[in-house]
């Protein structure tokens, strides 16, 4: 069993939120504990107004609103509700939140069995319960209690962590409407947003991109990208984006540019301890051997470490992304250092075959941003880059002696005097003032 606990400022958002996907035909509210009345027994207005009532009994606590998701594992679909209302009960006394007003809502939208929990952290006299380090003083004793007493699958254990693993978007599956593509949208930015350590974009993207999903700003010029926008797309097969963009604000998490920028330095500061981690496995491919970059993808993705390959139009490589999903780490090539950049282990593997197609980042159509600027040299010749983590990218050569005997193009050269109109000088009278 994992457990997510969630503090928020409005009680409104989370109760709306579970709701609606009542309304959706996606979830249920399968027990309603410390209120008057039983679940089924109460219209909208009394579930929300009774918790709303115990909040202003405080209203000096900001964060009122307390959301639990308990996620079981996909092989436990036997649990009834009956269960899960035990589960839920033996976890909230364990809590502190045993006598407290919640409800308790099974969702049926994703692909292992969970249940969320609405309630309140203030008490009946106004005082508020500690929520400072919930999940490490109470949360994760409980769990781990919970598991032996109802024989559920361990959270830490290996075999639970393969088959728990978030899978892609089914792209076919999903119809092209709002509430579809939001809905799978917002199941995968759950499970990766706050649990993935991220310090920019394209970093959280590279996480995105594995399960058919990609966050994006628009190009420079447009609109969104000036007002600090962002939307949240499903990606085809081929990495293009189809169906309806989903607005950051309009998601029940709020995962805006603003939100994730915030991120950045903390995410920062907590992964510079796995920084070794993944340089260790990189530079242990090399002992000995020089292996290709496919070899050197494929060694990692065994070691758990995804290589997302960032490439312009031409299909040219000029940046990576090391996705280490045993902790939860996105470093960009250069973040490890120079010698793990695009350009260094291109060098180390020494470009010895081209990359898979199939190994490439699906990353569909290529903003502004993303594209290499590629100087136009001559044939062999190393084309050059503004970006920091870009490799010096060999342009194909023609056959030599094809280059030999080709004409010079006339126009190609003009003796610099040649390129300028020289300008004429005005001729001045000079008048006489004795005239």
């Amino acid at each position: 069993m994992v457990a997510v606990i969630k503090a928020g400022h409005s009680m409104h958002r989370i109760f709306n939120y579970n709701e609606n996907k009542v309304k959706e035909g996606v979830a249920e509210c399968i027990g309603a504990e410390n209120f008057p009345l039983n679940a089924d027994e109460m219209s909208l207005k009394i579930k929300l107004g009774y918790l709303l009532k115990r909040t202003e009994l405080n209203e000096n606590v900001k964060r009122n609103s307390v959301h639990i998701s308990l996620n079981f594992d996909p092989s436990e679909t036997h649990l009834s509700k009956e269960k899960l209302m035990e589960i839920t009960k033996v976890y909230m006394q364990q809590l502190g939140f045993g006598e407290q007003p919640y409800l308790v809502y099974q969702h049926h939208d994703a692909a292992h069995p969970h249940i969320h929990i609405v309630t309140t952290n203030i008490q009946p006299d106004g005082k508020r319960i500690d929520l400072h380090h919930l999940g490490i003083r109470k949360s994760e004793p409980a769990r781990k209690e919970i598991e032996k007493m109802f024989g559920l699958v361990a959270a830490d254990a290996h075999a639970r962590r393969e088959v728990f693993r978030l899978k892609p978007v089914d792209v076919k599956k999903v119809q092209y409407g709002r509430t579809e593509t939001k809905r799978a949208i917002t199941n995968v930015l759950d499970a990766v947003l706050d649990k993935y350590n991220y310090a920019s974009l394209p970093e959280l993207n590279a996480v995105l991109k594995q399960y058919n999903i990609m966050a994006d700003r628009g190009s420079e010029h447009s609109k969104i990208f000036q007002s600090g926008g962002l939307v949240y797309r499903i990606l085809d097969e081929d990495g293009n984006p189809v169906g309806v963009p989903i607005k950051a604000s309009s998601i029940y998490s709020k995962p805006t540019l603003k939100l994730l920028e915030g991120k950045y330095s903390l995410n920062d500061a907590k992964r510079q301890p796995f920084k070794a981690r993944v340089k260790n496995e990189i530079d242990k491919l090399f002992i000995g051997k020089t292996p290709t970059l496919n070899e050197l993808v494929k060694q990692l993705e065994r070691k758990g470490i995804h290589v997302a390959l960032r490439q312009n139009e031409a299909g040219l490589i000029y940046g990576l992304t090391y996705v280490d999903h045993q902790t939860k780490c996105v470093f960009n090539g250069s973040a490890l250092g120079k010698q793990y950049s695009a350009k260094a282990i291109q060098e180390r593997c020494g470009l010895q075959e081209p990359i898979q197609p199939s190994l490439l980042p699906q990353t569909g159509k290529k903003t502004e941003a993303e594209v290499l600027p590629v100087q136009t040299t001559k044939p062999g010749i190393a084309a050059t880059s503004q970006d920091h983590d870009s490799p010096p990218v060999l342009l194909p050569a023609t056959n030599l002696l094809d280059d030999l005997l080709q004409p010079e193009q006339a126009a190609d050269y003009l003796p610099a005097q040649l390129k300028k109109k020289g300008r004429k000088k005005k001729k001045r009278k000079n008048i006489s003032n004795n005239q």
